[in-house]
């Protein structure tokens, strides 16, 4: 996940560090975040042998889901501590300030992801149907708003974040078994619920998996930053592992998913398809990476069943710049350092903030 420095995030790494006082050697520099933050993905685990703290933080985790059972919270990777130069340019990072202008103005739906009512989508069903005022007025798709105007949706009032501050990053190895969603009517666990510090609805969901499929899931507070991860028009690669049991592709199979094939909501392919070796060739399971630069629902389920081959496992490995580091097992999550944050933006040609 190593991304090429820009001169900005250069000349703030390669700032003089000031000399260290006596006051200075016996504390350690705040970061404003968890200690376990590294600089390089995945990192390495730290062990916690303190059997009263395990104890104690098990029992916090644990929750009891409708049927009585007792659930436990993902766990949050504790890595390696960054070197006191990583924690200098963090604070460097995590304190820098993008400046709003007075008459600046932004898509309506856009202030209001970055407000917390929820992902692009959802905040443009809700203009379409009329549940967002803006000054008292219905508000329309394309609307453009500045800081010092009153929303409202479904009658209760929005107050505008405009982001001015680092964009925050979550990645979570989602297993088979939950939904990407806030809340389900059947009463099935969500990836929200497993991860408490996702209550802030700022956090939103870049992308989805089905509730079969497991691996690399992000949350991120930039709405603009999900918007470049998922919109078609930025072509950003999705990897995935893909398990089909049967018999194999065929070299004609193969081609076919390369060049197109049409569904029932238009043409769909794989960018590239390469089976993975070191398989028992009497195995009735086949293993095959796939690459693709959309993400419609159940898209590679589809395109197999179409050859009516079942898929039997489907893990995502990569989204765009991030891969599914693997030291990160299933029901883990891990939150981005100012260092990696700060690459990710760069990368997508963002400010820190996740804004253009």
């Amino acid at each position: 996940m190593r991304v090429k420095l820009t001169a900005g995030l250069k000349k703030l790494m390669n700032k003089p560090v000031a000399k260290k006082t006596k006051d200075d050697n016996s504390k350690e520099v705040k970061t404003g975040r968890k200690k376990e933050d590294s600089q390089d993905l995945p990192g390495k685990v730290r062990n916690n042998n303190n059997k009263n703290h395990n104890d104690r933080t098990e029992d916090k985790g644990r929750k009891t889901n409708e049927d009585g059972f007792a659930r436990k919270n993902a766990k949050r990777v504790k890595l390696v501590r960054p070197n006191l130069q990583q924690q200098i340019t963090a604070r460097r990072i995590r304190e820098e300030r993008i400046k709003i202008k007075k008459d600046e103005t932004v898509r309506l739906s856009k202030a209001l992801a970055m407000s917390g009512a929820g992902s692009r989508r959802h905040c443009d069903t809700l203009i379409t149907e009329g549940k967002v005022l803006v000054n008292g007025q219905i508000g329309t798709l394309g609307q453009q708003i500045s800081p010092t105007d009153k929303l409202e949706v479904l009658g209760r009032p929005v107050k505008l974040k405009w982001q001015d501050r680092l964009a925050r990053i979550i990645i979570y190895h989602k297993p088979e078994g939950e939904i990407v969603s806030r809340s389900d009517p059947e009463g099935r666990t969500t990836v929200f619920d497993k991860i408490p510090l996702l209550k802030n609805k700022r956090f939103v969901p870049v992308g989805r998996l089905d509730f079969n499929t497991s691996g690399l899931l992000i949350f991120t507070n930039s709405g603009e930053l999900a918007n470049h991860f998922t919109h078609p028009r930025y072509e950003v690669e999705r990897e995935y592992s893909v398990r089909i049991y049967g018999h194999e592709l065929t070299p004609d199979q193969i081609k076919k998913l390369k060049s197109g094939i049409r569904l029932e909501d238009g043409v769909a392919k794989f960018d590239d398809i390469v089976k993975i070796q070191d398989q028992d060739s009497s195995s009735k399971n086949h293993w095959y990476k796939i690459i693709l630069k959309e993400g419609r629902n159940r898209e590679v389920r589809r395109l197999f069943e179409y050859f009516d081959l079942t898929v039997s496992r489907l893990i995502r490995t990569r989204f765009g710049p991030i891969a599914l580091p693997p030291r990160l097992k299933r029901g883990q999550f891990y939150e981005l350092n100012e260092i990696e944050v700060a690459q990710i933006t760069q990368k997508f040609g963002l400010n820190l903030a996740g804004g253009e």
